[in-house]
């Protein structure tokens, strides 16, 4: 049962990283802008093929129009013939009638095609506007993407510098800076102490030999004492 468990979490945060994935906007911007495009060329595709059969259309279109034109022009020349007593009535009715029926068939067609015209037409102009809008889609979309890419480096510039400074513990700091400040006072403090430590064993020193100074004085001045004395007492001998 635990087994499972542990697989349903693990299936559990690969979705929850997949969607976090998914979510990224940078990402989701250029797979829509390639969406886009594919799109777009699916629809310049469809124009090109819808434009071909307008062409078509319109060509044959003219075609069939020339054609009704002919065929009146052929009954009325096989009339004015009849006339002239170069075809007989007859042949001439005939004949002419035939032609008006090519012409009635060729007008049918002119019918069907202008109507498929048309609707050619109306399409091209729906997928032009589509394109127009696709493209205007993309380099509105383009534009944007740079401008979040931008934004996310400035974000994460700003983030990391802030989670740098968050990071930073001032009470630390400031507990640190006292600690060295006492330890600052306390090495001044020794030093200080040590500083009176050799100046007072300098002062006995000194005393010492001052004490030592002033009995030679004494001495001196005794044995000079005595020299005089003696020099007298062998003054008076003579």
């Amino acid at each position: 049962m635990n087994i499972f468990k542990r697989l349903f979490k693990i299936g559990e945060a690969e979705a929850h990283s997949a969607v976090d994935k998914l979510e990224d906007p940078i990402k989701m911007t250029e797979q829509g802008i390639r969406d886009m495009k594919k799109d777009l060329d699916k629809s310049l595709h469809a124009l090109a093929e819808v434009k071909a059969l307008a062409i078509r259309s319109k060509t044959d279109l003219n075609s069939y129009r020339s054609k009704v034109s002919d065929y009146e022009k052929k009954a009325m020349a096989l009339l004015q013939r009849a006339e002239l007593g170069q075809v007989s009535p007859e042949e001439a009715d005939r004949l002419a009638s035939e032609a008006l029926v090519k012409k009635e068939e060729s007008q049918g067609q002119v019918d069907r095609l202008s109507s498929e015209q048309a609707t050619y037409d109306k399409q091209v102009g729906q997928l032009e506007a589509s394109v127009r809008t696709i493209r205007s889609n993309i380099s509105k979309w383009e534009n944007e993407l740079k401008t979040l890419k931008a934004r996310v480096k400035v974000s994460s510039t700003t983030k990391n510098l802030n989670k740098q400074l968050a990071q930073i513990d001032s009470t630390s700091t400031v507990a640190m800076l006292e600690k060295m400040k006492n330890k600052v006072a306390e090495e001044e403090a020794l030093a200080e102490s040590y500083g009176e430590i050799a100046n007072a064993s300098k002062s006995v020193d000194d005393e010492i030999d001052k004490a030592l100074e002033g009995s030679a004085e004494v001495k001196a001045h005794d044995s000079l004492a005595a020299l005089k004395a003696k020099m007298a007492a062998n003054k008076s001998n003579l």
